[in-house]
Formats: structure tokens, sequence, C-alpha cells
């Protein structure tokens, strides 16, 4: 189908608004992150001139090299387990048919439906009994563990798509279902597998709620607790609360701007042919 030079001029004027609309907040941030000192309110000013410095004190200030540390070392755990389990399960319940299945999927997906704040109490009181509250492998188990559902329910629609012809001709020639999964699928499937990837990434990074309650000590406090606690600490003053922001969430933008494609790919379409 072909657009006319009007019709692209109005998407790309369309899509623009709606760009500069979602990218106005993290635009600010930024700004009042560079203001000067005793700028008072949250507008812009640059009246006392540009200071790139308010980052590097934030980052002092805030000790954010342990909970940096600490958010990385729980982010790069939870999303290579989350995502491998999440492509075995969702091939498996995609391709093979047994007792039992339909049922167990369910119970699985019934995960999406059930808030994991509900979970958070008996979850600490547990993790107590068994001395491993306030640790990060206690954060990171949970974390893989709330992945799981939507990972399955993701994989398993992206393995629906992909044609049932080639899995048959793997069987014929002899290759055996983990072969086929990682050798013929796995390689068609990389745009939705990515976008899987960066949204456990975006949900580790991002969670809070278990961060508070599960973890405390300064070794295992990760970026988001670091930051209410910073914001607390700094509740008159804008611009370091936004340089902290900022510090915070500079990976996951990071990550997003240079897998936008893949990820804009892999929510739309399924098997790229």
């Amino acid at each position: 189908m072909k657009y006319s030079r009007f019709e692209r001029s109005t998407n790309y004027i369309i899509l623009g608004f709606f760009a500069l609309f979602a990218l106005a907040p993290v635009v600010g941030i930024f700004f009042i992150s560079l203001r000067g000192p005793g700028i008072i309110g949250g507008g812009i000013d640059f009246s006392a001139g540009i200071h790139p410095e308010n980052l590097v004190q934030a980052w002092d200030d805030g000790d954010f090299f342990h909970s940096i540390r600490a958010s990385t070392l729980v982010t790069l755990t939870v999303v290579p387990i989350a995502t491998f389990v999440s492509v075995l399960s969702g091939y498996a319940f995609a391709t093979m048919h047994f007792r039992g299945s339909r049922l167990l999927l369910l119970l699985i997906i019934f995960g999406l439906m059930v808030p994991y704040e509900s979970t958070i109490v008996p979850l600490y009181y547990g993790e107590l009994s068994i001395g491993v509250a306030d640790t990060l492998p206690g954060l990171i188990v949970p974390m893989i563990g709330i992945h799981m559902a939507l990972g399955t329910f993701w994989m398993r629609a992206a393995f629906s798509t992909f044609p049932a012809e080639l899995i048959d001709a793997a069987r014929v020639d002899g290759a055996s279902s983990w072969v086929t999964l990682w050798r013929v699928a796995v390689p068609a499937l990389r745009a939705p597998i990515l976008t899987l990837i960066i949204l456990i990434f975006v949900y580790t990074w991002n969670n809070f709620l278990y961060a508070l309650i599960l973890v405390s000590s300064q070794d295992t406090r990760t970026a988001p607790l670091t930051l209410s606690q910073f914001q607390g600490q700094y509740v008159q003053n804008y611009t370091l609360t936004a340089a902290g922001a900022i510090i915070v969430a500079l990976p996951v933008v990071v990550l997003y701007v240079v897998f936008q494609r893949e990820f804009v790919r892999g929510t739309l379409t399924g098997v790229i042919k």
C-alpha cells in the first residue's frame, strides 16, 4: 500500500507529538538535574549556569555505587535465568501435548492475575524462617518467580506462531527437541525473545516493593530503594533528587535506545521469515 506525501507527513506529525509528550517528563528531569545550586522549585532555570557536577554529587552523597552494583547483580542473574526457563516452558506448552498440560498452563497464567503485593508478607516471613532475608539470593529467587508467568505466556504465544512444518521436518531429520528448539526455533524468534529480555530487565531493575521489604542493608539495597531514601534526605533539593533519578533511570533508557527497533518488532510480529 502506497501513502501520499500528505498522509506520511500527517503520520510523522502525530507520532512526533506523542513522542514529545512521552519524552517531556524525562527531558524535564534531566534539565532540572543540571540547574545551579540554590534554585527552589521544580521548573527549568539555567540562570546560574549548567552544572553537570550535580550528577557526581548525587552519586557520592547517595552512595549509589553499592545500590547500582546490587541492582546489576540482581538483574544480570534474574534476566538470563528467567528468560531461559521461559523459553523452555513456552516451547513445551506450544509444541508438546501431554496429560494435564492445559491445567498446568492455566495455573501458571493464573500468576498474572494474582497481585504480587499479596505475596510479599508470607514471602518475607518465609525467608526469615530459612535465614535468607536481607540477602541478594533472597531477592533474586522471588524475582525470577514473579517473571515466570509472563515469560511463559509470552513465549508460548511466540512459539505458537512458529510453523509446525519446520519442527516436523527437523524431527524427521533426526533432530531432538533440544536441537530443534535452539537451532531452529530460537533463531527465528529472536525479536520476541529480545523483547522479553527487555521487559524482564525493566521490571527487575525498577522493582521497588520487593527490595523495600526483603532487603535493608547497604550492600543489598537496590537502586530504586536508594533513590527513595535519597529523595527523603534531599526532599527540598529538587536538583539533586532529579540527578539521582537520572542515575537510576540511565541503564533502562540506554537499553531501550539501543534495542528499540527489536523491541517494537518483537511486540508486533512473531516469526521473522
